[in-house]
């Protein structure tokens, strides 16, 4: 569990962002067995693992902008997994990118933008097949996407090749902005960045002799996990380390492994799909330690899925909580509640439309507007270097209880 310390910083971080990943009685939302669980923002910290006060969101660009925009006809792409089992991570994304449309045609009769949702299942392969039709619709003048780094990895040559901004706001594998892409920007901090940060914060809190780190395959889970462990030193015991592979289902060999090991907490490197049963296995196997994961985990389908087992778990996060308002106009917009990415989502779409305001419609435009790009978000502040990374880059602490 969280304590002292950390207790307080939830109260006054959930003062501060007044929100949280509260989930829907539908099809993705809901808390199945875990009735009354959501994942509650707890803490913001910095690169050295330490508390940063929440940001003000009042600054924030509007979607709408001033309602005097003039273009032709124009579309947004979103690519993402739409379906599958991850899929919830997608439509997060795809119902802010959504609203922030919708706002900014309702307020401007005289640009409509059109956005073309595709589907990846978060699949590398499945990815490969989607993006060229999104590059041969020159109507689509900037992808909100690809969402996972393994899609993302896949895709990103392509996309620079062509020209077209990729707006990621969700893939953090640190490597994908050390391929020389030209049109590649991340809309929140890698995992080289959330992995040391956490690793920090969890070390700082003196709770943890002994941490078992489990991965799974994919190119997030494993630099995730390399990076976690690399801060975490001799906390992370080598010999209790355990991999699983995307799909999975039984983990009574990792189960046994881990109860046998007896660590304090448990760091699980992965997604949502497969972090759900690991936790409740673990707890029926009779495993008590603290259950840790990151933004792959932390949606409202981890607490849905895994029920009460997942009470407690420690989630990280570079994406932020959803401002009230924010949360507000989602929620109605999709029937949704706002989570993980949701945010990111609509200030990503955000950008791309003040570009297009602008007179910025052309790709090389609208690639060129968001390098040079500065300006308040709902969850940050947006501004990037030279090879598409955010100057800056904080990371968020959720706990479901």
């Amino acid at each position: 569990m969280v304590r002292n310390a950390v207790i307080l910083g939830a109260a006054a971080a959930l003062s501060l962002a007044g929100c949280s990943d509260k989930s829907a009685d539908n099809g993705n939302g809901g808390n199945g067995g875990g009735a009354g669980l959501t994942i509650q923002p707890v803490v913001q910290v910095d690169t050295d693992g330490k508390e940063v006060a929440a940001g003000d969101s009042s600054s924030a660009a509007k979607a709408a902008g001033d309602g005097k925009a003039k273009c032709a006809p124009a579309s947004i792409a979103m690519a993402g997994p739409l379906t599958g089992p991850n899929a919830n991570l997608g439509l997060n994304i795809v119902r802010g990118v959504k609203l922030a449309i919708d706002e900014f045609n309702k307020a401007n009769a005289d640009c409509k933008i059109t956005l073309k949702e595709f589907d990846t299942e978060g699949n590398p392969q499945k990815a490969t097949q989607v993006i060229p039709t999104i590059i041969n619709d020159p109507s689509i003048v900037g992808l909100i996407g690809p969402t996972f780094s393994g899609e993302t990895k896949a895709t990103g040559q392509v996309l620079s090749d062509a020209g077209l901004l990729a707006l990621t706001p969700s893939a953090t594998n640190p490597d994908l902005t050390s391929n020389g892409w030209k049109t590649f920007f991340r809309g929140l901090g890698h995992d080289a960045v959330q992995g040391p940060a956490v690793a920090k914060y969890l070390a700082a809190s003196g709770k943890y002799k002994k941490i078992c780190v489990v991965k799974d395959n994919t190119e997030y889970g494993t630099g995730l996990a390399a990076n976690l462990t690399q801060t975490l030193g001799a906390v992370a015991d080598p010999s209790c380390a355990a991999d699983v592979k995307e799909g999975d289902k039984d983990f009574s060999a990792v189960v046994s492994k881990l109860n046998s090991a007896k660590p304090d907490a448990i760091y699980y490197a992965g997604y949502y799909a497969e972090a759900a049963p690991l936790v409740q296995q673990l707890r029926s196997g009779g495993v008590t330690a603290e259950f840790i994961s990151a933004d792959g985990t932390k949606d409202v389908e981890f607490v849905k899925q895994a029920g009460d087992a997942s009470k407690d778990a420690l989630l990280s996060c570079p994406c932020g909580p959803a401002p009230d308002s924010f949360a507000q106009a989602y929620k109605a917009s999709s029937g949704f509640e706002a989570g993980t990415y949701s945010v990111e989502g609509y200030d990503l779409t955000t950008i791309v439309l003040k570009a297009i305001a602008s007179g910025k419609t052309s790709r090389a435009d609208v690639v060129e507007y968001v390098r040079t790009y500065s300006g308040e978000g709902l969850a940050r502040h947006y501004q990037w270097g030279p090879t598409g990374e955010l100057a800056k880059a904080l990371i968020w602490m959720y706990q479901v209880k």
